[in-house]
């Protein structure tokens, strides 16, 4: 019995070290500069990055074959990769919005509060207007879909 209980234990350690490690190391790999790229990546890429993680969950939790990648992923603590990225790339927006930002001179100027009150879509920046969406700037993405 103690050496059952000893081997789950140790078991456990393994995969919170190994968790650790791909949280730490192997994730900030494929999320680095996310909130510039997240917009326009195709959805083959999309999954192709999302297969990593998916590899990753089967190699840290091995004892749990056939497992769907949800319950991995419920059992890590961890979110998906494009939801991640979906989150900082909104927090990133909203950051620069703030007054200190230097980053804030990119924004278009801010539309009259009493135009503002009378549009359908009360937006606070115009959308700015671009000849493709594929290959439109991420600014102009967040200013039609995060305001």
């Amino acid at each position: 019995m103690v050496a059952s209980v000893t081997r789950q234990v140790c078991a456990r350690a393994l995969v919170d070290h190994l968790l650790h490690y791909y949280t730490a190391v192997i994730r900030p790999v494929l999320e680095y500069c996310c909130c510039v790229w997240h917009h326009n990546i195709s959805y083959k890429l999309a999954l192709q990055i999302e297969n990593i993680q998916k590899r990753a969950m089967k190699i840290i939790f091995e004892h749990t074959r056939g497992m769907p990648y949800s319950s991995f992923l419920y059992c890590a603590n961890l979110p998906s990769l494009h939801h991640r990225r979906d989150q900082q790339a909104r927090k990133f927006f909203k950051s620069i919005f703030a007054p200190d930002s230097c980053l804030r001179s990119l924004l278009p100027a801010l539309r009259d509060k009493n135009l503002i009150a009378r549009l359908r879509a009360a937006r606070t920046f115009p959308a700015l207007a671009s000849r493709t969406k594929r290959y439109q700037s991420f600014i102009n993405f967040y200013l039609l879909h995060y305001q």
